[in-house]
């Protein structure tokens, strides 16, 4: 029977209890979901706040590349947090992708949003990020088409929301992305425009991803080796963060692009407080296969096989494992039913690694005792 206590709480809740605390929020990407109850069983132990998030391009309403649809996510994740008795989370649609901003992308983004608040999603992140026009004569010209798209999907969301609360997530300054000078970084006048614009649309998020010099998922050198992720801009993070502070707006950071950096790192140098939310992805996939090598060897190499067969041809000149480590993910719906069904040892070291890892981050991120934080604020 389900316990009302453990379901997940709205996004607001969460960023607005700790928007002036030193803790960072763990964003866990569960996008296998045998890492679940390990996530929750460490935020319990330390009674750290969190948030499970899927990407829309992980979770949409045919299954995306997980295999999983909202639906199914929320069934999983409520399971979860029953089964190991965790009050204090958030359920995040992250990366609400709207790449051209036609009347029929929009439309079918409030569609994905229906069916995730249907699914019982509690806070949204809308990513409108790549619609930028190059040829604005000034600031608010060039960030026109992100604010209107932003705006029509954030206004769909409240409505279909029916007056309950929930975390809203935008966008400004698109993750990854480089020019001749090299990555893009979100600047604070621009976030600042962004976030007015959408206040005087009548939407008020809590929290803003930036381009900070971050990038998703794995990053490689020139021979293919993975290499640690220390390209994240830290000043640039806090001028932008002042910057919101200064004009009041009350909005905190989103760090995406997690994986990959140091954790002695996020502890000594991440300005935590400025940064309310920490997205961690693709290291939990990255886990579940290095844990497969040993204890599932021919799942793992059917899921190598597959991945070098399918995306060699579109990934010329560049090494095997580089090629494994940047399409892999799209093997998770090729193989579900076989990986849900691995022997119950692997699913038990899965959880304790799980587990584990979570500890340390949710350490790095300074975020023990949050969820008493939330709790209080809840009265």
């Amino acid at each position: 029977m389900s316990n009302g206590k453990f379901e997940p709480k709205p996004g607001s809740l969460l960023f607005d209890s700790l928007k002036d605390k030193k803790g960072i929020i763990l964003a866990a990407n569960p996008r296998i979901a045998l890492v679940t109850r390990g996530i929750f069983k460490a935020a319990k132990e330390v009674d750290a706040a969190l948030i499970l998030e899927l990407a829309r391009s992980e979770c949409d309403l045919s299954g995306g590349y997980t295999g999983l649809n909202p639906a199914d996510f929320s069934a999983r994740s409520k399971q979860a947090a029953q089964e190991v008795g965790f009050d204090i989370w958030a359920l995040h649609a992250d990366h609400i992708g709207i790449k051209k901003g036609t009347k029929e992308d929009i439309e079918g983004t409030k569609e994905l949003v229906s069916g995730q608040i249907d699914a019982g999603f509690t806070s949204f992140a809308i990513d409108a990020s790549h619609l930028f026009n190059f040829q604005g004569g000034n600031l608010r010209e060039e960030l026109s088409d992100n604010i209107d798209a932003t705006t029509q999907v954030a206004r769909h969301i409240h409505e279909k929301m029916g007056g309950k609360e929930y975390g809203l997530e935008v966008e400004v300054g698109e993750i990854g992305r480089e020019d001749e000078q090299g990555r893009v970084l979100t600047q604070p006048d621009e976030a600042v425009t962004f976030i007015k614009a959408l206040n005087e649309n009548g939407v008020n998020p809590q929290v803003l991803a930036i381009a900070n010099g971050s990038v998703h998922g794995n990053t490689y050198d020139a021979q293919g080796n993975l290499v640690e992720q220390v390209s994240i801009d830290i000043p640039q993070t806090i001028a932008v963060a002042k910057a919101l502070e200064d004009n009041n707006l009350g909005v905190r950071i989103a760090q995406h692009g997690i994986t990959g950096t140091p954790r002695d790192l996020i502890h000594n140098h991440f300005p935590h407080g400025d940064i309310v939310k920490g997205n961690v992805a693709t290291f939990y996939q990255n886990m579940v296969w290095d844990i497969f090598k040993v204890y599932e060897p021919e799942l793992y190499n059917d899921i190598w096989n597959w991945t070098l067969d399918t995306y060699r041809d579109s990934a010329q000149g560049k090494a095997d494992n580089e090629i494994f480590g940047k399409y892999c993910k799209f093997a998770i719906k090729q193989f579900f039913d076989r990986i849900y069904s691995v022997h119950d040892d692997t699913i038990k070291i899965i959880d304790t690694l799980a587990y584990a890892e979570t500890l340390i981050f949710l350490k790095a991120f300074k975020a023990e005792g949050t969820a008493q934080i939330v709790r209080n604020a809840m009265g």
